[in-house]
């Protein structure tokens, strides 16, 4: 049986080169590929002496680190799942998660706010884990063995567990497979040229598959250099881009960076690739870095179901506004509502299948067949078309998904929140245009007594108080009733055209 733990590609690269550095911090530390290895070796020691058996959650809460890393990479080498959590949940989006997945361990930064006890499952253990990975955990690593052997496993053992959603708010967490961050590692560092030469500029978070599937995975396979940053900030990245050769980010990140005048073709000039995904790229930015900069956003597309689906080619023409052809070893598809395929540069259904697309849903088969069609192509929810070419565009989604900074943020979570202020009758949330966001959340709310309607601070703060910040409306308008068909269904095309106008 061939061992499918992902690890091993990572492994490879530590027995060729033990002492090259794989990360480089802010503060100019470095850490080599031997030593990532052992601190994920004694990582994966401590979690199986918490009594951790292979296939056991593990949920992780923190801010990116080469400890936080590790960890990650602890959980593939020891057969655990590892399921990452955005560092803005509160309290109570915890609590679903941790209660539906039910992970054996749960790491949480330092003063984090305080979780009721009973929301979390009796069998989860909770451990403080410090930017340097500080905390009662650390003692249990420092005293296991680096020399852990990485755990066989076949391709289809989970990996991780990343939560998505649906137009009904309620979050499902996607199952995926070692094959699947496998496949999407490999055809990227083939497609893309990735090498021991590179150095990749990592800003992006972690608890996304853009930053650990797309970004992180390919340069650690491939042996490349990864110059980390706890996050996007504009002048920070200007500041290392001339040292730097590769840049993955979302197009919020390159909307701030064309907005700086220090963005010039001499501060890129080592720089061969700019890769862009998580949120449609507009046609417009595209053309506008490329006169800033003279290099050409390379757009390639993927979900959390599917890791990665798409690519606009290293060489050759990268089409403004596409997604580029599918990759090599994914089967896509332009079907009507009947799941039939559609020919060529007609609308519909992007489908996909192959080996990048997860295992089902945690706790949810039913959901899971119904994303599914009967010949196991994967319902996307993104409406496109197909050009002679075999480029692929994307001309919006059919799930109510507002898509902010590379975020996805589901209307039904925030429309329950404004639901249940006192002042409010009931509202709907639409996507609106955002210059730097790329989309916002905007609320149209009805009173319940016209005569004191809510203001637009109660609205927003009332979602801030519940909510991670980014899922909070950008603009509040005050309607008299919301716009229902004759079926009782609230008109959000309606409202975006009101939106539209305004």
């Amino acid at each position: 049986m061939t061992d499918g733990n992902f690890y091993r590609f990572f492994q490879s690269t530590v027995a060729s080169n033990p002492s090259a550095v794989v990360f480089e911090c802010d503060n100019g530390q470095t850490v080599s590929r031997q030593q990532l290895d052992a601190l994920a070796g004694r990582y994966a020691g401590a979690l199986c002496q918490l009594c951790c058996t292979k296939g056991d959650r593990i949920a992780v809460q923190v801010d990116k680190s080469v400890q936080s890393l590790a960890l990650y990479l602890a959980c593939l080498r020891a057969g655990f799942c590892y399921l990452p959590l955005n560092t803005a949940y509160r309290p109570s989006e915890l609590a679903y998660f941790l209660e539906d997945a039910r992970p054996a361990v749960f790491f949480r930064t330092p003063g984090a706010e305080p979780l009721n006890a009973e929301r979390i499952p009796a069998r989860t253990r909770l451990f403080d884990f410090g930017p340097n990975g500080e905390g009662e955990f650390e003692g249990l690593a420092q005293a296991a063995d680096a020399d852990f052997n990485a755990v066989s496993l076949t391709e289809s053992e989970p990996a991780a567990l990343l939560y998505t959603s649906g137009t009904t708010g309620r979050p499902k967490g996607a199952i995926i497979s070692h094959r699947a961050i496998s496949f999407c590692a490999r055809t990227l560092a083939n497609i893309w040229g990735f090498s021991d030469n590179d150095i990749l500029l990592h800003t992006l978070p972690t608890f996304h598959a853009h930053g650990l599937f797309v970004s992180l995975n390919v340069a650690l396979i491939s042996g490349a250099r990864v110059r980390l940053h706890g996050g996007f900030e504009v002048g920070a990245v200007l500041a290392a881009l001339p040292r730097a050769t590769v840049f993955m980010g979302v197009p919020t990140y390159y909307s701030r960076l064309v907005a700086a005048p220090e963005l010039t073709r001499d501060r890129c000039r080592n720089l061969r690739l700019f890769v862009s995904g998580s949120a449609p790229l507009t046609a417009e930015l595209h053309r506008t870095f490329e006169e800033r900069t003279g290099h050409r956003i390379l757009e390639r597309y993927g979900s959390t179901e599917c890791t990665i689906l798409c690519s606009n080619p290293l060489a050759g023409g990268r089409r403004a506004g596409s997604v580029g052809p599918h990759l090599p070893g994914v089967e896509l598809r332009i079907a009507d509502k009947a799941d039939r395929p559609l020919p060529t540069g007609e609308i519909g259904m992007i489908q996909a299948r192959g080996p990048g697309l997860f295992s089902g849903y945690l706790n949810q088969s039913r959901a899971t067949k119904a994303e599914l069609t009967p010949d196991g192509y994967f319902r996307t929810g993104d409406l496109g078309w197909v050009d002679p070419e075999g480029y692929v565009w994307i001309t919006g989604r059919a799930k109510d998904v507002v898509i902010s900074g590379g975020y996805n943020i589901y209307p039904a979570e925030v429309e329950a929140v404004i639901d249940e202020l006192p002042s409010v009758l009931e509202s709907a949330v639409v996507g609106g245009p955002h210059a730097d966001f790329g989309e916002c959340v905007v609320a149209f709310v009805a009173p319940r007594d016209p005569a004191s309607p809510p203001t637009d601070v109660e609205v927003i703060d009332s979602v801030k108080a519940r909510l991670a910040n980014y899922k909070a409306p950008k603009k509040v308008f005050v309607i008299d009733k919301l716009p229902r068909n004759s079926m009782g269904k609230i008109l959000k095309s309606e409202l975006k055209q009101r939106l539209a106008e305004s």
